[in-house]
């Protein structure tokens, strides 16, 4: 397991907050995200649950992922939802970056997400996008940060 990141690969609580646009909509809107990290299991595996709450949307969205066969370099990830079902794609570690992509041709679906290392100890800055093939396009800059709290 990588010890050069603390993003998900240790348990914890993550926070993070930023600004959304939708291709559907004019204007970017803000969000705040919630990550729950938990200790891995015994085969490694780590089944963590993202929460978004975007602006002026009504409904919570969460996101179920588990991050496993983790390497120094890289690792598995699954994303479960409501509008996506069960996804499955590879993700990359180096010094700067962790992140994932996800190119799912017969759903028509692809995207991905880089957290970078910030200037603060803890903190990362998010940049992800993601689109179908019936020109749904979302696009994700924000950053996220170790929350005081506790799991």
């Amino acid at each position: 397991m990588s010890k050069k990141h603390a993003f998900i690969l240790k348990p914890g609580s993550w926070l993070g907050e930023g600004k959304i646009s939708l291709s559907m909509a004019e204007e970017e809107m803000p969000f705040f995200t919630r990550w729950k990290v938990p200790e891995p299991d015994e085969k490694g595996r780590i089944d963590s649950l993202q929460e978004i709450q975007i602006s002026g949307l009504a409904d919570m969205m969460q996101n179920q992922f588990a991050f496993y066969d983790i390497t120094q370099k890289g690792f598995q990830i699954e994303l479960q939802n409501q509008s996506l079902g069960k996804v499955v794609g590879k993700g990359m570690i180096n010094e700067k970056l962790i992140g994932w992509e996800f190119r799912l041709d017969h759903l028509g679906f692809e995207g991905f997400e880089f957290y970078e290392k910030g200037e603060a100890p803890d903190t990362y800055l998010l940049h992800a996008e993601y689109a179908t093939n019936d020109d749904f396009r979302t696009v994700i800059h924000g950053k996220v940060w170790r929350s005081a709290e506790e799991t």
